[in-house]
């Protein structure tokens, strides 16, 4: 295969996440959750696997009349942002203004972060919550906190997003990276796990799925606290 065709078919991967989030659409405006979920989770995996292969195989190089990295924000803005939100919405974990309070938030904050050149740090993290509403909801089915909590959450997260806060990504972190790549693809597995089983998937599968998160959560403000090199001093 020329590296033409490569290139392309790597695009092509990007944007069937498009399909992917119009099948979740339509199961979250039935309200089948489990299923929006389900189908969030496959486009979570084409996202993980979309830039790894952009890179190898040069995308910007061998078929740049494509840009990837905007038909990657604008998948990503449905799957992660936009149904996510109308999930939350609906599905009446949160009512009345909590409801729309929760969804202004998130829509609004959400396509302003999005649009923020400074959103990489020098180590390919990201500065700030990367708006991974499609995780945080998910986590928020499984787990059903109550109605505060969840807006306190919403609106933290939404704050997170415009501070200096350093959020790993798992596939371009360098520090923890095997680490951190093996809980990220943990965390899917639960996650489809759970969907699957309608978020009845058990106490201990429901515990996982939480700690996997803390860690995705707070492992890089951890590396932000402890410098990478620190020697133990004898």
């Amino acid at each position: 295969m020329s590296p033409r065709i490569q290139a392309l078919s790597v695009h092509l991967l990007t944007a069937s996440g498009a399909v992917l989030a119009m099948f979740a659409m339509l199961a979250a405006v039935n309200g089948e959750w489990s299923l929006m979920f389900l189908w969030l989770v496959f486009a979570l995996i084409v996202d993980g696997i979309d830039g790894p292969l952009a890179r190898k195989y040069d995308v910007q190089k061998n078929w740049p009349t494509y840009d990837g990295v905007l038909m990657d924000l604008i998948v990503d803005y449905l799957t992660y942002v936009f149904i996510p939100a109308f999930a939350l919405f609906k599905s009446g974990l949160l009512t009345g203004w909590t409801g729309w309070l929760a969804i202004i938030v998130i829509c609004y904050g959400s396509v302003v972060y999005f649009a923020d050149t400074r959103m990489k740090t020098k180590d390919k993290s990201f500065a700030g919550f990367p708006a991974c509403w499609n995780m945080v909801v998910l986590v928020l089915f499984a787990t059903r906190p109550g109605e505060m909590v969840i807006l306190l959450t919403v609106i933290l997260l939404t704050v997170a997003m415009f501070t200096n806060l350093k959020f790993i990504h798992p596939t371009r972190t360098p520090r923890w990276a095997n680490l951190s790549l093996a809980i990220c693809v943990f965390w899917i597995l639960l996650a489809g796990w759970a969907a699957w089983w309608d978020f009845q998937e058990g106490a201990i599968a429901k515990w996982l799925l939480v700690l996997t998160s803390l860690y995705l959560a707070l492992a890089g403000i951890v590396q932000q606290i402890v410098p990478e090199g620190i020697r133990r001093v004898r």
